[in-house]
């Protein structure tokens, strides 16, 4: 009897324990999970295969994904970023591989690549774009931030303050200028805490616009000290996310004309439970994770300085906040920041917000699937606002137009 009892003590003792373990091993995934949401990668995953490349013919074949069978042109880049090739039309594909055009290899050896990642960006510099430009410093309350300025193609006083998303440099914006430089506008575009060419901040950890605003509100102060009196701002994904804050948190929103967003990042709550979906992770993991890096407690634990507060970026939820004209450009097969959020923002306050939903762009990528659609739509929404060049010379925007009303209220996202 007494045998039974201890074989029956220490099997609850082993589950006892076994469930301590799961809990804490499921505390740790989540720990992690919320380090990797706050921490600035140091290497980009190389996730499309290169299987050969034919100079002759001018072409390079790639591993089927979600993105590499998109229509478009778009860089490749590989040996760890070392590298980089620019990639076009696509010749033919099937089920494991697309045969794409080989646009120009800009730096590296493509031909000892086996792995490579996909990517937006087109231009590297502004070298490449043969416009006027020159590196000036903005004074962040980091430190000094670098930002090209690169001018306009008649004197103007017309800026576009163009604002990158995570994970990358500022080289993401160069796809905007051609049309804001069309349009009139000296665009700048800037460098942010913790993006790498930025200063750090003192917990080196991004805080998914939460703080970031700082910086571009720093910009606008820049562009305004420079002559500046219509301001237009625009942003990719966390970026958008950036943009957002500041039009709602910034003094200086009273000095901002125009917002443009390409695949922002509307509401951080729905698009990390989407990543956190495609990634396999359990609810309970997910939910973690999130807990961890809104508590004021848990977030040190993940080397934040303070909690993100999740409210505050949720923008649908804000949405009779704003005031400003926003162009929103969004990709209902996304695949990183569902287009959910912007269409709930869109459908919230109609008075205020445009949509221009593209169907399979994918994230960050609409120019580079349409320009000339993704043009046109910046082209016509400035045209309409009376933001573009006709608006006359040295008139402000603001003051050349009657605001359009703000809303009483807006239904919040569900």
């Amino acid at each position: 009897m007494r045998s039974a009892r201890r074989t029956a003590a220490r099997a609850a003792a082993l589950v006892i324990i076994a469930g301590g373990a799961a809990l804490l091993g499921g505390a740790l995934v989540a720990l992690r999970v919320a380090r990797d949401v706050v921490t600035p990668p140091r290497r980009r995953k190389e996730d499309v295969a290169i299987l050969g490349v034919d100079r002759t013919a001018g072409t390079v074949r790639l591993g089927r994904t979600p993105d590499t069978v998109v229509p478009g042109r778009y860089s490749l880049w590989f040996d760890q970023d070392r590298g980089h090739a620019r990639v076009g039309a696509i010749v033919e594909h099937d089920e494991v591989s697309v045969l794409r055009r080989l646009e120009g290899v800009q730096r590296g050896d493509l031909e000892r690549a086996s792995r490579g990642r996909w990517a937006g960006w087109w231009y590297l510099t502004p070298s490449d774009l043969d416009v006027p430009f020159c590196e000036v410093g903005i004074e962040t309350p980091v430190g000094v931030a670098p930002a090209w300025r690169i001018e306009p193609e008649s004197a103007s006083d017309a800026w576009a303050v163009v604002v990158h998303g995570r994970g990358v440099t500022r080289a993401e914006g160069l796809r905007a200028v051609g049309v804001f430089r069309a349009a009139g506008y000296r665009c700048l575009l800037i460098s942010y805490r913790n993006d790498g060419d930025a200063p750090p901040s003192h917990d080196g950890r991004y805080a998914l616009g939460d703080e970031e605003w700082r910086d571009v509100e720093a910009a606008v102060a820049y562009a305004r000290s420079e002559g500046a009196r219509r301001i237009v701002l625009m942003g990719w994904s966390m970026g958008g996310a950036t943009v957002l804050q500041c039009i709602t948190r910034s003094p200086l929103a009273a000095h901002i004309d125009g917002v443009v967003l390409e695949s922002p990042v509307v509401d951080w709550i729905p698009t990390l439970r989407f990543q956190a979906a495609a990634a396999g992770l359990p609810p309970a993991v997910r939910d973690a994770a999130l807990a961890m890096l809104g508590s004021g407690r848990a977030s040190s634990w993940v080397g934040l300085a303070e909690p993100i507060d999740f409210e505050r970026l949720d923008i649908v939820a804000r949405a009779a906040e704003l005031s400003i004209p926003m162009l929103l450009l969004h990709s209902d097969d996304d695949g990183y920041v569902p287009s959910g959020a912007s269409i709930a923002l869109a459908a919230a306050r109609p008075d205020v917000v445009r949509l221009e939903r593209f169907a399979i762009a994918r994230h960050t990528k609409l120019w580079n699937h349409d320009p000339q659609r993704w043009e046109r739509a910046i082209r016509v929404w400035l045209a309409d606002q009376g933001l573009d060049a006709a608006t006359a010379a040295g008139t402000s925007a603001r003051t050349a137009r009657p605001r359009r009303p703000r809303a009483a209220a807006a239904p919040s996202a569900g």
